[in-house]
């Protein structure tokens, strides 16, 4: 053993860092665990018709641990919306020092595009979570709750790192809308039979479209 300060306190770092690491890995795991067993339940009878005692008990884990990971039944089926917040205001906030938040913006959507990620809209695995999600009043009054966090927190990111922006809260919820609208037109088409690789295309130029007309949009907020 070393009897070196530095050394000491190096290794008394890594002492604290690896159980806490191990820790949050756990409780990832956990918490993964209970969203897919509870999805599965989901997609067999339908939202409403499962209760959270049963997730519980497929989990092996009490209500009290879903409710610890799961603040509402709702966000067992819809646990993506804190990774929506989290990518929309990191993609402002580590934007490169000469790009703009709306084009840091449009990069992180053309790339959940490539990725065939669920917050694209675009994939041909995803017209069944919708169907369960339009069929549920619960499910789509948090989806619309999810879809205000996002411009919330898009808002306090864009108010915080880009001060010349004219009206940050406004720009927030004119880029979101504008998603938005894209993302439910290809979900739309996806739900009425079409397949992810014939609207691709299009919905990647919606993007664009959409992101073209917010520029001008914040630009005569700028020069009004």
């Amino acid at each position: 053993m070393t009897n070196d300060p530095a050394d000491r306190k190096e290794a008394s770092a890594r002492n604290e860092t690896a159980p806490s690491s191990l820790r949050e890995r756990k409780k990832r795991a956990t918490r993964q665990r209970i969203s897919d067993l509870a999805t599965a339940l989901f997609v067999e009878r339908g939202f409403d018709q499962v209760t959270v005692a049963e997730i519980a008990r497929a989990a092996d884990v009490s209500a009290m641990t879903v409710f610890n990971h799961f603040p509402r039944k709702e966000d067992l089926f819809l646990d993506r919306i804190p990774e929506a917040v989290e990518l929309f205001t990191e993609a402002v906030r580590r934007r490169g020092p000469d790009e703009s938040p709306l084009a840091a913006l449009r990069r992180l959507v053309l790339t959940l595009l490539e990725q065939h990620h669920p917050l694209s809209a675009v994939g041909d695995r995803f017209p069944g979570f919708w169907r369960i999600v339009v069929d549920s009043p619960a499910l789509r009054a948090r989806a619309r709750e999810g879809v205000e966090e996002v411009e919330e927190a898009l808002a306090a990111v864009l108010a915080e790192t880009a001060p010349d922006l004219a009206d940050p809260r406004l720009v927030a919820a004119l880029t979101v809308a504008a998603y938005r609208t894209v993302y439910l037109t290809s979900a739309t088409r996806l739900l009425a039979g079409e397949r992810a690789a014939d609207i691709t295309d299009d919905h990647r130029a919606r993007v664009d479209a959409a992101f073209d007309a917010l520029e001008r949009a914040v630009a005569g907020l700028r020069d009004g």
